[in-house]
């Protein structure tokens, strides 16, 4: 498991990394006690007791020494030689709060190791239920705890200093508070959670020291499976944070059902098979109990830019589908999502009018979590069967908007005109013998001459022949450009009063254009 994940899961306020690459890679917890014989700890995060701070340097050491891949110490301020011995050792150095227990943290860590391998031996849609739980927490500005059917926490989101005691003692025992627990059931709460799909709000308790919380219990048809519980931090919940949690309770559903049932064949495969044709519409209903003869439309995103950072370009992708994932399931509970290549896809069952509506609000959502996200949307096919041509169009869509980074979503109607030029463009470039001599000449006169033919004549194509308006676009006066469009004629030979002709290098003029090397003006 990466130290970043590592770090996400338990939550940085408790573990302070100070030196060492996030993407270290640790395999087990271990205990490193300097009066002990050393052994080995191959991978490990290693727990360093009975020394601190500059006392603990030795043993930092050591423990690089014996294989650790990280090392643990209590932080007492002084920290300079115990990072330097860390840099140097090529070890990872985290350090924890003096009052933390060891054998607490060592539970706590070995419980996220456990969880993360489980959820790798088997994954389930948008990824494991911690990054689940982090998505929750930036969508309803709230700090999340995820229990199974039983009160045993099984994961949570990222905690900040305003978390209450009762969050604090769940995480730390895995299970919530035997004394709230009572008190939630003496005010009904467990009995309104296993009883529907609504949200339900505890109110403040300020006399026991508890924040405002939103539930809502995961389940699957009348069977309860577990609770998402989100608690008030610093700022008040979000505006769509109901809406956010039961769309979050489906997704919470179908992982811990797959984790229940890993016979099943992965919704994650069954969705990227379903869009690209491999896997037929009765089987995904069937496993996943849709209608296959019902609507449905597909809408894709991407990020704006792929970065070139790997793993920056995966957590941004990552991000995007935990997403789309929350607040498709929440617009129908019916909803798939899959990743293929580098898009997101929802495949929305039923959908209805408000697609540009979801679209926007995803998108919204992501810019505010630093992610610049485009969305694609495809025309309502007549049946699940059929997905794979709302999805071809919404491909379609956000190649077209590759090329106006300024829009944000866009449905297959609104571009038609530009997706179907862009992809006649494409077929000329890819068949040399289409191109036209002329506009090559007057191509290779501009590189060679550094005069602008080409992009004069363009503009005054697209003035459709009139020569003030096209001089106005490029800033000239309308004799430059009536001479300059005589040197087109004399360079290409073109006649520009026959309309086939004109249309034929109006084509060519703007597949020149948006070919590397050439000037538009």
């Amino acid at each position: 498991m990466p130290l970043r994940q590592l770090l996400l899961a338990v939550g940085e306020p408790l573990l302070e990394r100070v030196a060492g690459s996030l993407d270290t890679l640790v395999q087990g917890v271990g205990i490193f006690d300097p009066d002990d014989e050393v052994g080995a700890f191959p991978g490990e995060l290693v727990l360093v007791v009975g020394a601190r701070g500059r006392e603990a340097v030795r043993s930092v050491r050591a423990a690089a020494r014996a294989g650790a891949a990280a090392a643990v110490v209590k932080n007492d301020g002084r920290l300079d030689d115990l990072r330097a011995a860390a840099e140097d050792s090529g070890i990872a150095l985290l350090t924890v709060r003096p009052r933390m227990r060891w054998d607490q943290l060592q539970t706590l860590l070995r419980e996220v190791l456990e969880a993360a391998n489980l959820a790798a031996e088997s994954p389930a849609e948008g990824g494991d239920l911690f990054a689940l739980a982090q998505t929750v927490a930036v969508l309803t500005s709230g700090s999340v705890t995820i229990e199974d059917a039983g009160n045993r926490v099984l994961a949570y989101s990222r905690s900040d200093d305003e978390i209450d005691e009762l969050r604090r003692l769940s995480i730390l025992g895995w299970e919530g508070p035997e004394q709230y627990l009572a008190l939630l059931r003496e005010w009904g709460v467990y009995q309104r959670l296993r009883s529907g799909e609504e949200v339900v709000r505890v109110d403040e308790r300020p006399e026991l020291g508890i924040r405002r919380r939103l539930a809502v219990g995961i389940r699957a048809g009348t069977q309860h499976l577990g609770t998402i519980w989100v608690q008030e931090g610093a700022r008040p919940f979000a505006e769509r944070a109901e809406s956010a949690l039961l769309g979050a309770a489906r997704l919470a559903a179908v992982q811990l059902l797959r984790r229940r049932s890993p016979s099943v064949r992965p919704r994650e495969d069954l969705v990227e098979g379903l869009l690209e044709g491999r896997v037929s519409a009765d089987l995904v209903a069937g496993q996943l109990g849709l209608d296959p003869s019902a609507p449905a439309a597909v809408l894709a995103f991407a990020a704006r830019e792929i970065e070139r950072d790997r793993s920056e370009h995966e957590l941004h992708q990552l991000e995007i589908s935990n997403v789309v994932s929350v607040h498709a399931t929440s617009y129908r509970r019916g909803a798939l999502v899959g990743t293929v290549g580098s898009r997101v896809y929802a495949v929305l069952p039923e959908a209805g009018s408000s697609l540009t509506t979801l679209a926007g609000h995803v998108v919204g959502v992501l810019r505010r979590a630093g992610v610049r996200a485009q969305a694609g949307i495809g025309s309502v096919a007549p049946a699940l069967g059929d997905v794979v041509t709302s999805r071809h169009e919404a491909d379609r869509v956000l190649d077209a908007m590759a090329r106006t980074p300024e829009r944000d979503m866009a449905t297959i109607s609104d571009l038609r005109a530009e997706i179907l030029l862009d992809e006649t463009l494409s077929l000329v470039e890819a068949n040399p013998d289409l191109r036209d001599p002329a506009v090559t000449a007057l191509v290779g006169h501009d590189a060679e001459h550094g005069t602008e033919l080409v992009p004069s004549l363009l503009a005054y194509l697209e003035a459709l022949g009139d020569v003030r308006a096209a001089a106005t676009d490029l800033h000239i006066h309308p004799n430059t450009l009536r001479h300059r469009l005589r040197r087109v004629t004399a360079v290409s030979g073109l006649h520009l009063d026959d309309p086939r002709e004109r249309l034929v290098c109006h084509l060519q003029l703007l597949l020149a254009t948006r070919l590397p090397g050439t000037r538009r003006g």
